[in-house]
This record gives C-alpha cells, structure tokens and sequence, in this order.
C-alpha cells in the first residue's frame, strides 16, 4: 500500500498534482462543477453546514473492499445530497503512494473543500497536510486506516483488538502449541502494523507456538495466494495460519484445498470467497474465526463530518465495536449469491451511528 520509495518522476508528478489541482489527481467526481461549495469553506455552524464540497482521499482504491466502501459512502452522499447538506464529492486515488496522497490533500486545501476524509497511507507522514486543513478551516475525518494527529478526527474499529481477537482463538484452536505461518498486510501500513501488534502480543504468552513465517501482501487475492504459496512451500508441516484479512485467508485456504493438504485452522474476515469456502468445509472439520472491517466506517466518518459542521460536540475518537464471526452464526454472513470479492456486512442503523458520533 504505501511506497518506500518515491521514484523522481513520481515525486514531480505529485508535486505537480498539487499545483495544477482536481485533473491531474486521479479523481473520480460525481460532479462537473466544483465551484458550488466555495462560499462554505470553513463553515462550523448548523446555518452554514449545507452544499458543502466533499473529498475523499484514499490511499489505494484498487481492492474489492475500497470499490465496496465508495459505494455505500456514494449512497450516503447521495441522501446527504438530496437534503442539501452537500453538493459535490469527489474521490482522489493516490495508488498506493503517500507523496502523492500529500499532494492530493494539498490540492484539496487550495480549492477549498469544506469536508475531507481520509484513509491514510501512513500514519504519520500526512500529518502535516491535514492539520494544515484543519488550520484552514476545513472539517478533516480519517477512516479505516488512521493517522496519529490530533487535530482530525478519527473513525474506527480497535485494530490491535483485532489481532488479538484471532490470535486467541487459533492459540486456544492449537492447544498454545505448534507452527504458524502469519498472513499480514503491506508492511508499515497502520492497519497492518496494529493488528499484528495485537495478534503478536498474545503469541508472545505461548511459548510453544511458533511463527515460522510472517509473510507481508497486498489485500489481494492474487498477490496473497502467491506470498502464501512461497511460505507454505517451505513450512507445509504448519499446525495454523494467522491471517488478518480476507483475501488473505482465502488464498491460504484455497492453498490448501487445491493441494489436497490438511485443513488447519485459518483465521479470516468478512472476505464473501473465504465465507463460502469456509462453510463448504466445515463437514471436513474446517474452523475458523473472522471479524470485519465495516465498509460503513466510510458513512459514520461522513456523518460525523456533517455533525461537527453543524456544531454538535463530535468525540476525536470514534471506535466501532468488531463484529464476531464463528462456526456457529456463519449462514448469517456467507452469501452463496453474492461475488467472492464482496465483504457481507449487515447494515447500520441511522440510531447506531447518532450514538456514535454523539448526536
């Protein structure tokens, strides 16, 4: 996800991004005008807080949960427009580099956004722009994957918690022994780097439970499957996989099915092609465990945006509770008719996210 480093000619297009502004970003806009919101810039009272200009910056927009997220923060954004609390949106896509999503932000601030949000590439290094935003008047909320500042505020499920939560249950699964590959996400990634966080503390209690490999891929099905395959060739007497996303347990899993190997335990997520293996292997002995990161941290992120404008006293920190997947409430998630690539979620309700954000 994030680029370790920036080649010349990326770093100069980037700069250049954010000089010449909307066009040369990698935006999608689902408006030909972005002039509609200016007089609002900077606008914090409820007589203020309409037809405003929205921007989202994410770090990548590639993976089947990013394209899920902007359709449910497109339907959000639709009704918002509808009201009248919002008249332009638009999606900047830094394609995995951080110097480019800077850029982006940047631009964002010269043309004068009343509301961005954010899913950071990094958790530090886009400070700085966003609390320049900040400065300038403009309402910044960070979902997903979160930076550190202070001055945003900040929409998301406890990461660490995360890794912990999947970490107990496959000690517990192995009886606090054996050998175990760990599937985590691009290194230095905050989503990443937290839940392994989480997960490494609990491994660290067993002793007798080794991690034989800690394998790093994209949030992708194909990347993950080949990462996972390189491991496995090398540690296929493994007991477990640890994995903190759902395109990267179903590669492992798909790993082992297609080489007819032993099914061991996998932890997952809410990854629809990962669900339906999973249950169509549970009269092998299949188990697993898998949580979700909701694609409706996207809305809660856009509605608190809109709640601050409007003055109400919205929390810097917002964390939304992690849903449990187990053997037993399966059905209630797999959805045989919906794609692989899908993430199954059930909807939030307009009182859960009010609760939320302090209305």
């Amino acid at each position: 996800m994030n680029a370790r480093s920036v080649r010349g000619a990326v770093a100069v297009a980037a700069t250049l991004c954010s000089l010449a502004g909307v066009a040369a970003c990698n935006v999608q806009s689902d408006s030909d005008s972005d002039t509609a919101a200016d007089a609002s810039a900077g606008a914090s009272s409820a007589a203020q807080a309409k037809d405003l200009k929205v921007g989202w910056s994410t770090i990548y927009l590639t993976p089947s949960w990013m394209q899920q997220t902007l359709k449910m923060l497109q339907t959000d954004v639709d009704k918002l427009k509808s009201s009248g609390k919002v008249s332009a949106f638009e999606t900047f896509n830094a394609n995995g580099d951080t110097s480019q999503q800077i850029a982006q932000i940047r631009a964002m601030i010269q043309q004068k956004y009343d509301v961005i949000l954010v899913d950071a590439g990094s958790s530090t290094a886009l400070n700085p722009a966003l609390e320049q935003a900040v400065a300038a008047g403009i309402t910044v909320v960070a979902f997903d994957s979160l930076p550190t500042s202070t001055k945003v505020i900040r929409v998301g499920t406890d990461q660490k918690a995360w890794g912990s939560m999947m970490a107990t249950w496959l000690a517990k699964k192995l009886d606090g022994k054996g050998s175990v590959i760990a599937m985590n996400g691009p290194a230095g990634v905050a989503v990443s780097e937290d839940r392994w966080s989480g997960a490494e503390a609990v491994f660290k209690k067993y002793p007798d439970i080794k991690i034989v490999s800690n394998v790093h891929s994209e949030y992708n099905l194909a990347p993950a499957a080949q990462a996972f395959a390189s491991a496995y060739s090398a540690h296929s007497d493994i007991d477990g996989v640890f994995s903190q996303g759902g395109a990267l347990s179903a590669a492992a899993l798909q790993t082992l099915v297609k080489q007819d190997k032993k099914l061991v335990p996998i932890t997952g997520e809410n990854y629809n092609g990962f669900l339906k293996l999973w249950q169509s292997k549970r009269k092998e002995g299949f188990s697993s465990i898998a949580t979700a990161q909701p694609n409706y941290l996207s809305v809660i992120a856009l509605e608190a945006a809109i709640a601050k404008r409007e003055g109400a006293s919205v929390p810097q920190d917002i964390t939304v509770p992690l849903p449990e997947i187990t053997d037993d409430n399966l059905t209630q998630y797999a959805k045989p008719d919906q794609p692989d690539d899908s993430y199954p979620i059930n909807d939030i309700s307009q009182s859960e996210i009010d609760k939320l954000i302090g209305k």
